[in-house]
């Protein structure tokens, strides 16, 4: 029997090219990471030492104002921007784990409708957030006549952090191994008992970083609020969801606008300020992710 065997030289040739071709891709990524992390530590830097003079109570206790930019605040700014990730979680988070469920669990991938509505949700996910401010202009503040509220802003970023949640679930979905559901279905239980009881408590680590992180995406967001009118000096705090409001981004666009120093002292300590929410939220994210993440 004859024995194949690899030519001496080109095992070598191999062996020798390999680790180099290894060490000049990781010598890249470090590079990238380290431009990267720079990049964003002359930012936070930056920003914080600029800002640094507002950054006391008067910024939070305080509503905007134009005529005194040196006890203005953005306190309307916060409370609005609570009201439109709180209402937002409350809608964009149990439709998309929801939907999760179902394209995961029970949809059938040979039926073509179910395969469109996969694509369709991928390809939202990469639309830009102004689409979804003029969406949210034409359908919901004029056509459902809900105007320039909180729900309609509320609303309009559910639709936009949506299709993030879906995939974000759907992928902690997935990764719990087939041999949970085969082990509960063979024990008797029904296929809810089994995703309810088995599949999600073993993929809420992943659903909640994914819904985190979508979040501190629309927190961020101002262009589907220019787009719905919101206001950016709004000198009080929404009293409910038909209220008018303003959020941080706005406001620190608007500060930025104007041409006084103060202003631009008092924008960068809301960047400050919008930078802290954001990294709670990440850290939230991470956290959770650490603590119950399991290992199969």
């Amino acid at each position: 029997m004859a024995i194949l065997s690899t030519p001496r030289s080109t095992v070598q040739l191999a062996s020798k090219g390999r680790p180099l071709k290894e060490h000049l891709f990781r010598i890249a990524l470090l590079a990238s990471l380290a431009i990267a992390i720079v990049f964003l530590t002359m930012l936070v830097v930056y920003v914080v030492e600029e800002g640094w003079p507002r950054l006391d109570a008067r910024l939070w206790e305080n509503q905007p104002s134009i005529r005194r930019p040196e006890n203005a605040g953005i306190q309307s700014g916060i409370f609005g921007t609570l009201w439109i990730i709180g209402l937002t979680a409350l809608m964009a988070l149990p439709t998309g784990i929801l939907a999760a469920i179902y394209l995961e669990e029970y949809a059938d991938k040979t039926k073509w409708y179910n395969r469109l509505i996969e694509l369709n949700i991928s390809n939202l996910a990469a639309v830009p957030s102004i689409v979804y401010g003029i969406l949210g202009l034409g359908m919901i503040a004029r056509w459902m006549q809900f105007g320039f509220t909180v729900m309609t802003g509320a609303m309009t970023i559910s639709l936009l952090v949506l299709p993030i949640v879906i995939i974000s679930a759907r992928e902690a979905i997935r990764a719990v191994p087939a041999s949970i559901r085969e082990g509960s279905l063979a024990l008797g239980a029904t296929q809810w008992q089994t995703i309810y009881r088995q599949v999600l408590p073993a993929s809420i680590p992943g659903i909640a970083t994914g819904s985190i992180l979508a979040l501190s995406r629309a927190i961020g967001e101002a262009a589907p609020f220019l787009m719905l009118g919101a206001a950016t000096l709004v000198r009080f705090n929404p009293e409910g969801v038909w209220s008018n409001f303003s959020v941080l981004p706005l406001q620190i666009y608007n500060f930025i606008t104007r041409p006084q120093e103060e202003f631009a002292v008092l924008a960068a300590a809301a960047i400050v300020i919008l930078l802290a929410i954001l990294l709670l939220m990440n850290s939230v994210a991470i956290w959770l992710r650490n603590r119950y993440q399991k290992r199969w």
